[in-house]
């Protein structure tokens, strides 16, 4: 098998621009191509002439002899194997019994070659007129190979060449495929890419095609020049610009690699900054990249000539549309005379009155700006013409590219219908509700085309059909939960109507759920949702003791809520619902209990008075606003929700709970995403008083406030609660003082019955390469409280230390030495238990009896041992209580959402600038999982 460089294609190379405007262009050098070497021929006579052949270096005529007519004896083709010897010589002039001359034969040769059928070409028997064309034909390509291409997969460049298996081979092809190839390239940024085409010879005529690329590096803008602007600063345009200077802090950027329609695209927004600061003569005079001497980078030079700064003369508005006031029209745009000339806000006024004319039913509207600049005194005059136009109505809507969702499911979400008169604002509204829907995908616009008449209007809704079904299994870590698994599968589009089928099942070390749902949002063909949920979940509540985690009490809830919601208007839509839970809260009894009782010294009052099962039975009512062009990822609209609550149709427990909820996104240009949300929520109990120091709205039912949704602060690290504090040192050593280590320090977050949480959030825009990674990032500033319970019962009585005197006994520092608390052991019916001395009979077993032993607590006592009284004995401790404050706490941070390939990781960095005391802080907190 022969490998051979293939003749006549150049190996692609880059060479610098010229310099020229407004746009650089590249050059590429080639080479001449060489004609392929003839195959060797059989002696011939010497008085035989030398035959004819083509030369496609040498057009002009190979026989320099008078211009004799002759006449062609006979023609045939030898040499040909897959070609028929007619079609051959169809694509010459010869035929047999035709004349021809010496420049008939040269175009013959000239005429075969082009056909890109043959790779050489000779005629024989020119003087005698026995004319035989002896071909080699092109080999026919088996395989088309790409070596060297590790950035730019051969996937994306095989769609891009035309050379491909059992096809002719031709050189021509071979130019243009490597051409392409390089062009490919540069569009990736690699100008020094170079293509070298090799040629495998095989048998039977084919040829093995490799194409050896180097790819070279990524080329990048080292430096961006501007020449000629005295009213802004170089940095000032630079940052107008889509291409940026390579560096460092920019590695995750690919506006960084020089791309020529990038070039003429930074011309464009250099001319648009300067316009909307008043320079309407301004101009990009020429725009030059120049490669590196290195080949690696580019250097770009623009020229400018700024012009002068104009301001806004006399606004007007003529309309031709009589339902127009032009005063008023005017007076509602957004710049005055004498204000600095602006052109971004000419095209939004052009935009807005368009939009104008759409509200009256004129969908088609001309609105024609009128430029009368005046170059002495600097001001340029605008006259809005609005031409005269029918008012439209809606002829048709189309639905179009909805494979699995039903056409009725898409139309319900039409604001405007055939026949209705047209109006923008609704025509928008419909979109931003099909958006909402998550169906369909994110870029999806009503187009608006001319119908069968001038005042009649086609609506085109062409929808993008995206997955609704979700199926996963998932695992992971997080720094709340620790280990997790979670399995779900939900359908949000089911059966193409557009129903809500969910299940979902939740396992962790401190929560188990399992979850079914489901939802219909229109029922019978009406505009009502309704929805139902039935749940089980296990939740254990905990504390820390050190970097341990310590379960304190267990709820478990089940339960089922029922949902209904109707529109009211466009935006405003009233939902009610209604729930009942059974709870069941419980403590360890080995861990919390003494003598079968909740021992407050373990597990404090507050607790103890948690414990037991309760029915909640429950009613709901909620009023919604929502004006979000997306429900999934919105960038502009609001969303208010307020929500009442009333627990007491039966059941055992009687509360109202109120809340609130409002949010607010702006979309402020370039991809950045302003949102500012605020939520709140307050619950009154309408139970009877359960005793001094006890509130009435128990734990199961208050507002918890903390990570995830207060960033900078733990998990329920905001709002009242009890820390119990130890002592270090001795009694003997006189040095007994509390525990001044935060984590040595236990804490039992107790919740609130009111809360306020606001959080402002800018979404900052990455590069191209960023948002292919899907990396979202953020900085985010929140304030919160969690405050209003009634002040629990804390602290307890320790007997304080006294010497052999009876004095009492203090530490170091003045602070009493207190004692453990023992406390006496019964059995169930109070009587107090005692403990067989060891060394005899019954060693070591619990028995009513102070003096023997009985089988039986409370039995006859036999036996003459001295038992010992049954005590524990708790180490002394402080309680106090804390973070029961309305003062709010500040946060500031920086947050990142990224779809790592391993499953969506969140990371969030946050510092509490503002705390109370007993809050719980936390810097850094992140969550993953990965699914299988």
């Amino acid at each position: 098998m022969a490998t051979t460089v293939l003749s006549g294609v150049a190996q692609a190379q880059t060479a610098p621009p010229p310099a020229a405007a407004p746009a650089p262009q590249q050059q590429t050098p080639t080479t001449t191509p060489q004609p392929a070497p003839a195959p060797q021929q059989a002696p011939a006579q010497q008085q035989a002439p030398a035959p004819q052949r083509a030369n496609p270096a040498a057009p002009a005529p190979l026989i320099a002899a008078p211009q004799v007519q002759r006449t062609i004896k006979s023609i045939r083709v030898a040499g040909n194997q897959r070609i028929e010897a007619e079609t051959i010589i169809a694509y010459t002039q010869l035929r047999a019994g035709g004349t021809y001359t010496n420049e008939t034969i040269d175009q013959a040769l000239r005429d075969l070659l082009a056909s890109d059928f043959l790779a050489d070409v000779q005629i024989e028997g020119v003087e005698t007129g026995d004319i035989i064309i002896r071909v080699t034909e092109n080999p026919v390509i088996n395989r088309v190979i790409f070596e060297g291409n590790r950035r730019l997969k051969t996937d994306k460049i095989q769609p891009e060449v035309k050379l491909a298996p059992r096809q002719i081979f031709t050189r021509t092809a071979v130019r243009a495929d490597v051409a392409r190839i390089v062009e490919l390239y540069r569009r990736q940024g690699r100008f020094a890419a170079s293509v070298d085409p090799q040629m495998v010879t095989l048998d039977q005529n084919r040829v093995d095609v490799v194409f050896e690329i180097s790819e070279g590096p990524k080329s990048s803008v080292r430096q961006i020049n501007i020449i000629g602007n005295e009213q802004f600063s170089d940095d000032d345009l630079r940052g107008e610009m889509a291409t940026k200077q390579s560096r460092w802090f920019r590695i995750l950027s690919s506006n960084t690699t020089y791309d020529q329609d990038r070039l003429a695209y930074d011309q464009q927004l250099l001319r648009q900054f300067y316009l909307t600061q008043g320079y309407a003569d301004f101009r990009v005079v020429s725009a030059v990249a120049e490669l590196t001497p290195d080949r690696e980078d580019f250097i770009i030079t623009y020229v400018v000539e700024e012009g002068e700064r104009y301001k806004f003369g006399p606004v007007t508005v003529d309309s031709a549309i009589r339902d127009f006031d032009n005063e008023q029209l005017a007076a509602n745009l957004p710049f005055k005379e004498n204000d600095w000339y602006n052109a971004k806000q000419v095209e939004d006024s052009i935009e807005a009155l368009s939009e104008t004319a759409g509200l009256f039913g004129y969908a088609f509207a001309d609105v024609n700006p009128q430029f009368r600049p005046d170059r002495e005194n600097k001001i340029m005059a605008i006259n809005f013409v609005i031409n005269e136009a029918q008012r439209t109505y809606v002829e048709r809507v189309n639905i179009t590219g909805n494979t699995q969702t039903q056409d009725k499911v898409v139309r319900r979400e039409m604001r405007v219908a055939e026949g209705d008169a047209f109006n923008t604002v609704l025509v928008r509204r419909s979109q931003d509700r099909i958006n909402s829907l998550g169906y369909f995908g994110e870029k999806f616009e009503i187009e608006q085309v001319q119908g069968s008449a001038p005042d009649r209007v086609i609506l085109n809704a062409n929808v993008e059909e995206r997955a609704t079904g979700e199926l996963s299994l998932s695992a992971g870590f997080s720094s709340l939960e620790r280990f997790l698994v979670q399995a779900a599968i939900r359908q949000r589009n089911f059966r193409g109507k557009g129903q809500d089928l969910r299940a979902q099942v939740d396992y962790s070390t401190y929560s188990k759920s399992v979850e079914l749902g489901f939802t219909e949002p229109y029922l019978f063909n009406q505009n009502v949702a309704l929805g139902a949920t039935v749940f089980r979940r296990d939740f254990n509540s905990f504390n820390f003791i050190g970097q341990e985690r310590n379960q304190t009490y267990e709820n478990v809830s089940t339960g089922a809520q029922l949902v209904a919601a109707v529109p009211l208007t466009e935006y405003w839509s009233l939902s009610g619902n209604y729930r009942l839970t059974q709870d069941d809260v419980s403590l360890d009894e080995a861990q919390f209990f003494t003598n079968g009782v909740c021992d407050p010294l373990k597990a404090g009052r507050y607790l103890c008075d948690a414990i037991g099962n309760r029915l909640t039975s429950a009613v709901g009512l909620n009023l919604s606003y929502n004006s979000l062009n997306s429900s999934l990822r919105p960038t502009r609209g609001e969303r208010l929700q307020l929500g009442l609550e009333f627990a007491g149709l039966g059941g055992d427990t009687r509360f109202i709970r109120a809340r609130a909820d409002a949010r607010k996104y702006w979309s402020i240009g370039s991809g950045f995403i302003l949102s500012a949300t605020g939520e709140g929520g307050y619950i009154h109990s309408l139970e009877e008083d359960r005793g001094p120091n006890t509130d009435s709205v128990r734990i199961t039912d208050r507002f918890f406030l903390g990570e995830p949704q207060f960033r900078g602060f733990d998990i329920r690290g905001v709002g009242p609660r009890v820390q119990r504090i130890g002592f270090n040192g001795t009694v003997a050593t006189g040095d007994q003082l509390l525990v001044t280590d935060r984590e040595q320090i236990i804490d039992d977050a107790l919740g609130g019955k009111a809360y306020y949480l606001g959080k402002l959030e800018l979404e900052i825009p990455l590069g191209e390469g960023a948002r292919e990674l899907g990396l979202r990032p953020s900085i985010f500033l929140q304030a919160g409280a969690l405050f209003g319970l009634k002040r629990p019962v804390v602290g307890q009585q320790f007997p304080q230390a006294v010497d052999g005197s009876g004095n009492p006994l203090f530490n170091a520092d003045g602070s009493p030495s207190l004692l453990p608390l023992v406390t006496n052991i019964t059995d169930a019916e109070g009587r107090q238990l005692y403990f067989v001395p060891t060394g005899g009979e019954n060693a070591g077993l619990a028995t009513t009896c102070p003096i023997g032993f009985s089988s039986t607590l409370g039995g006859a006592c036999t036996g003459t041992s001295t038992n010992t009284i049954a005590t524990n004995s708790t180490a002394p401790f402080f309680e106090r209580y804390v973070g029961d404050s309305a003062k709010p706490r500040l946060s500031v941070g920086v947050g990142v959402n990224w779809n790592s390939p391993f499953g969506p990781l969140r990371i969030d960095v946050a510092h509490a600038l503002l705390k109370e005391e007993g809050d719980d802080t936390k810097l850094f907190t992140f969550n993953v999982g990965t699914a299988f």
